[in-house]
């Protein structure tokens, strides 16, 4: 029977094992191991030791966590500003490694114009669900039966948003009137379960980093770049220097997120 590792604390492992939770140590081969909050294993229950871990369908190394089915890539609207480079660098990752994403927006009573809607509507129109955090039982349904991850920059509501779909009693802070962004307040990684599902608070970051990737794999998960690699005039077409490149010459693509292509390739 395989059984779901809920948290960690050092070389305690919470295994969800029938709706109890065990608290584990792990076999001596196994100490060299990245076990990772999310890994299914398998367990003695008598021992509460756990034998083996089970293959992974994907993971992410920061956060450290496995097996993930979705992403909700929480952005404020305002305060902090709408952050186009922070959800075009986790879209690309999350693509990466095959993890659906889903654009929560938050903090939308903030903001008193509609400079945002032109993002929003290039978002969806290249495949993206949008979701707002007040569409509560929206997300409820959408989070049934999954492991799901919530993740985005420091004092965007992560928190209070996992604390509004269950009072899990997350600590929440204020946004730093000087930095304008949110102190960390999640420090470890657990999983608490909701509609038969699981979901994850994250730590929040500031940056993210393409872990593993190359500049090939940054332009191929800006999915929508893949719809127009044929009419471009070289096959391993990069879109930043080449000429006769469709893509760099006929502006098809958002230029905040073809401005955060760029930047992201030259990171590397």
């Amino acid at each position: 029977m395989k059984n779901l590792i809920v948290k960690k604390n050092y070389n305690i492992y919470y295994v969800e094992d029938n709706n109890e939770i065990l608290e584990c140590s792990i076999l001596g081969k196994l100490r060299k191991e990245d076990i990772k909050v999310g890994d299914y294993v398998e367990i003695d229950k008598e021992k509460k030791l756990i034998t083996s871990i089970l293959d992974r369908k994907n993971y992410l190394i920061r956060p450290s966590i496995s097996n993930i089915d979705q992403c909700f890539v929480i952005i404020s609207a305002k305060n902090p500003d709408f952050s186009t480079n922070f959800l075009d660098k986790m879209l690309c990752i999350l693509e990466f490694n095959k993890i659906r994403p889903i654009i929560c927006i938050t903090k939308m009573d903030l903001l008193e114009d509609n400079s945002i809607d032109i993002y929003l509507d290039y978002y969806k129109k290249i495949g993206y669900e949008i979701i707002f955090n007040t569409e509560i039982d929206k997300i409820k349904k959408i989070i049934e039966d999954k492991i799901t991850v919530f993740t985005g920059e420091s004092g965007v509501g992560k928190s209070t948003l996992l604390n509004k779909l269950e009072d899990f009693n997350l600590k929440t802070n204020k946004i730093s009137e000087y930095l304008k962004r949110g102190k960390h307040t999640t420090i470890n990684i657990e999983l608490f379960k909701l509609n038969n599902g699981y979901i994850a608070d994250t730590p929040g970051f500031s940056c993210i980093e393409c872990i593993d990737m190359n500049k090939y794999d940054i332009r191929d998960n800006f999915i929508e770049f893949n719809n127009y690699k044929d009419k471009c005039k070289y096959r391993d077409c990069m879109h930043i220097l080449e000429d006769n490149c469709y893509i760099k010459d006929n502006n098809v693509i958002l230029k905040s997120r073809y401005d955060n292509y760029k930047k992201i390739v030259g990171d590397l």
